[in-house]
């Protein structure tokens, strides 16, 4: 950047934020929910963008999860992107949308405890890998086929280290 060029905004971030579960609120969501949006958004180069994160319990999650994806069963996130995204080559990194609603985003603390206590890893480093997954989802990324699913893993990896958050894969792999 020379010195005629005008500095660039920082992204501004708006995370709205749902409790539906008040252990979400002692656990720090609203915090975690917009550090995540905050990392994912400077690593796409999103600019101005909003996402909705709800915190619920897996009661809540799994009638959610039966009625979007007809699975009755507690799953730690689900998104709803605000736009349906076209077909990519596979592996491939999306077009990032033109808009600022990106989506929605449940996250199920009973779920979330669960994984972290089982793959022996803090509670908000998982959570907060969550919802970058989630918002990964949100701008196009998914994980459908292998080559998907390691550009996704990629990108989260990468946001994730900056957040100084240990590699959430490797630690299954091993």
């Amino acid at each position: 950047m020379d010195d005629l060029d005008p500095p660039r905004p920082a992204p501004l971030e708006i995370v709205d934020i749902v409790l539906e579960d008040d252990r979400w609120e002692d656990a720090g969501l609203p915090a975690m929910a917009e550090r995540a949006a905050r990392a994912v958004g400077e690593w796409l180069d999103l600019g101005e963008f909003q996402v909705v994160v709800m915190g619920c319990d897996d009661k809540r999650i799994a009638e959610l999860n039966a009625e979007f994806r007809g699975k009755p069963k507690p799953t730690n996130v689900l998104s709803w992107p605000a736009i349906e995204f076209g077909p990519r080559q596979p592996g491939t990194r999306p077009e990032l949308p033109e808009i600022e609603e990106l989506g929605d985003i449940a996250i199920s603390y009973d779920t979330c405890q669960r994984e972290a206590l089982a793959q022996k890893k803090p509670f908000a480093d998982h959570a907060t890998h969550l919802l970058v997954h989630a918002i990964l989802h949100l701008a196009g990324y998914d994980h459908i086929d292998d080559q998907d699913a390691e550009t996704m893993e990629d990108s989260e990896r990468a946001i994730l280290s900056r957040l100084g958050i240990p590699d959430p894969y490797l630690e299954h792999e091993t």
